[in-house]
Order: C-alpha cells, then structure tokens, then sequence
C-alpha cells in the first residue's frame, strides 16, 4: 500500500516530520510527559506542541515502581496517548525490553505501529552488577533500532539515551563518546539524562553532532539558559506524574490528619482546568 492510500499512516509520517523539525526551532522542544490519555489532553490544550511518554509515570499508574512495565504493556500505553491527541508523541521505551539488537529493532517496529512520531532507547541493562552495555554492543542496538525507525514511510525519531550519569558513572568523556557514536549509528537526537552542569550541557551539545535532549532536575538551568547552551528539547520524564501523586498524598494527609479541606484550593483550579480540556 502506498503512504498516501492510507490517511492515518499519511498522517502519522506527517506528525514524525514535523517532531522532527520541532528540534531545530529558535527555542528548545519543552517536551512535557503525560502517563495517561487525560493528562495528554490536558497538556495539549495548555499549549504544548508533542508529548513524550513517561516509563516511571506509566508505572506509577499500574501500582509499579519504574522498570516493570512490559513491552505491550508500554506499546499499548503509548497507543493510547497517541489515540488521546493530535499531537506527535514519542514513547520513553526503556532499553527497547530487550538485549539483543534484533530484538530491539522489534520493539521500535512496535512503536511504528502504535502509532507514535518517536521513540528512545536507553543503554542501560538493568543489570545491577553491569548497569550499562558495553559501547560496541549498545551501539549494535542503536544501529538495529535505526535501521528499523527509518526503513518505511514513517520516520521515526529515534531518541538514543546514554545511561551513565543515572547510575554513578560520571564520566562525561565517555557519555560523549557514547552519544557521538550512537548519533553516527543513526539516532536522530541524543539524551544523557542526569546532567545538570551548564558547562558539561555545553560539551555534549558541542560536540555531539546531534540534537540534545535535557531533562528537567533540580539543579539543571532553566530553560533560557539552556537555550543559549543550543539545547534542542527539554523534557521533564516523571515528575510531572510525580507532583500529580505529590498532591493527593498531600491532600489525604490534610484530610486524614488535620479533617480540613484546603485541598479544594488545587481541586477547584485542577476541575476548571480539566472542564477547559476536555470540554472540546
């Protein structure tokens, strides 16, 4: 079947271009992560241009700690959000659930057929004792999962993460190294999660090839620094999922502990909130 017989690939290959080209704006991508079809339209309608999804926070969702989600279960997550709005979305898809390259490929196939714009793959094992992939073999994976987001007329975003700086290994000459050669396996943007020095943003931005993705911790500058730093996406990974649960524990605590309501303060504006997105 050609691209254009089909209206809702047609559309979805629109949607990878244009999260594509939303990297080389005049200000960084503020990449916002829902963890489910509500907060996905709600983001939407406060204006953002793509969403992400969140592992943690879909995790969260199911009573979970990050890590323990499956792969239908993310690819259907993603499905889901990508059902919720117009918007490109990419999909946080862990180290691809998989080990071998192969396999990781498949995973990104999934993310094609979920409907998504993008998705990422991190270099981290899961492995305790070996928390991060050898660079020969996670530039394999990488590779495999290019070669896969690129093969048909949907071009994939792929978003390769290098994992050191999660994991107690701050070594940023070897996080560049890592970036640099998955940039040059075919990842469209790079991701180092977990810095938060303006100067090593700037090393990895410089020297990297590719645009860089930061998210969003305490510590890291705020955006228009960032921006002058050439950082191409800013995202905010859980924590938008994690304020949301942040306030009900704060809201049970007052209730349970203290028998007032000045919870409805937040409820009354997150309701109004709710009616404008929703009430499309």
């Amino acid at each position: 079947m050609e691209l254009s017989d089909d209206p809702a690939m047609s559309d979805q290959a629109a949607r990878a271009r244009r999260f594509l080209e939303l990297h080389a704006g005049p200000q960084p991508l503020l990449l916002p992560n829902p963890w489910d079809a509500g907060s996905a339209v709600l983001l939407a309608a406060l204006g953002f241009e793509a969403l992400a999804t969140t592992s943690s926070g879909f995790a969260a969702t199911l009573g979970r700690l990050d890590g323990s989600v499956t792969r239908d279960e993310a690819l259907a997550h993603a499905a889901a959000i990508c059902a919720a709005t117009a918007l490109p979305v990419s999909a946080d898809l862990e180290n691809g659930f998989a080990d071998a390259p192969e396999a990781v490929a498949e995973t990104v196939r999934g993310a094609i057929a979920a409907g998504l714009a993008g998705c990422s793959v991190e270099d981290a094992t899961g492995d305790a004792d070996g928390p991060i992939y050898c660079l020969e073999h996670a530039v394999a994976r990488v590779a495999a999962a290019a070669a896969a987001a690129h093969a048909g007329p949907v071009q994939l975003v792929l978003t390769a993460r290098a994992e050191n700086h999660l994991h107690g290994r701050d070594d940023l000459d070897d996080t560049i190294a890592r970036l640099r050669a998955y940039g040059e396996a075919g990842a469209d943007v790079v991701y180092a999660p977990g810095l938060t020095r303006i100067e090593d943003i700037r090393r990895v931005v410089a020297e990297t090839g590719r645009p860089v993705n930061v998210l969003a911790l305490p510590g890291v500058p705020p955006v228009a620094e960032l921006a002058q730093a050439g950082v191409a996406r800013i995202s905010v990974g859980g924590a938008f999922a994690f304020a949301a649960i942040g306030a009900v524990v704060e809201a049970a605590r007052e209730l349970r502990e203290d028998g007032t309501y000045g919870y409805w303060a937040g409820a009354r504006a997150g309701s109004a909130a709710a009616k404008r997105a929703f009430g499309d």
